[in-house]
């Protein structure tokens, strides 16, 4: 668990990754990589979303999670099918147990202290803050985290080129969550080499950031 943890605080983006055709997998795969990106969070919001995650887990190389996940059956899906950590957009304890229990790296989104601190009985210090600029953005993420020194977040919902290293500068961001550099039209129409310079300007963009942190 602390490995998948330590991959995505080095990444500092998470592509948030909507497929409607898993045939596109592998040109995803080779975008993801050319760009310098080896991450995706495979959401749950189509048909073809665990037989995505199978085809790219054969890329050793990418960090490879699904998203969207919203019962248990979702996450023995994506974990069968080879995904390496859970995302979900609400706090539920059933997934959340589940995946504690089995020892899979687990991120549920939150956006209230009470949240936060249901997180916190089930041992977790990582959380998704979702969605992130609706819910006030990071004027919002800083007051509700105060209280909560050893809680690390993953903003996601809103997140694009123009705010990212906004949230990185901030010391209790780890990565953001993003789909502004994989647009679900460019994957449907096969665009692969515009996603590609899409991922590199992202990865160049948060490159920027350095390590400067904002209390």
């Amino acid at each position: 668990m602390e490995e998948i943890q330590n991959r995505i605080k080095a990444l500092r983006i998470i592509p948030v990754v909507i497929m409607d055709d898993a045939a596109n997998a592998v040109s995803l795969a080779e975008s993801l990589l050319e760009g310098g990106l080896p991450c995706a969070e495979i959401t749950f919001r189509t048909a073809d979303a665990a037989e995505t995650i199978k085809r790219l887990s054969q890329y050793r190389e990418i960090l490879l999670g699904a998203g969207t996940v919203l019962s248990v059956d979702h996450v023995k899906a994506a974990v069968d099918s080879g995904a390496l950590f859970i995302v979900s957009p609400g706090f539920n304890p059933k997934v959340v147990g589940y995946c504690v229990d089995h020892k899979i790296p687990v991120f549920p989104g939150v956006c209230t202290p009470t949240e936060i601190e249901m997180g916190l009985e089930f041992g977790l210090d990582i959380l998704k803050f979702f969605p992130a600029e609706s819910f006030g953005g990071l004027k919002t993420l800083k007051a509700v985290s105060a209280p909560y020194g050893q809680v690390k977040f993953i903003p996601t919902g809103g997140i694009n080129e123009r705010n990212i290293c906004d949230y990185l500068a901030f010391n209790k961001v780890i990565a953001c969550g993003g789909s502004w550099m994989v647009p679900r039209e460019l994957i449907s129409e096969g665009r692969f080499r515009e996603i590609t310079q899409l991922v590199s300007e992202a990865v160049m963009i948060v490159n920027k950031t350095g390590q400067v942190s904002h209390k």
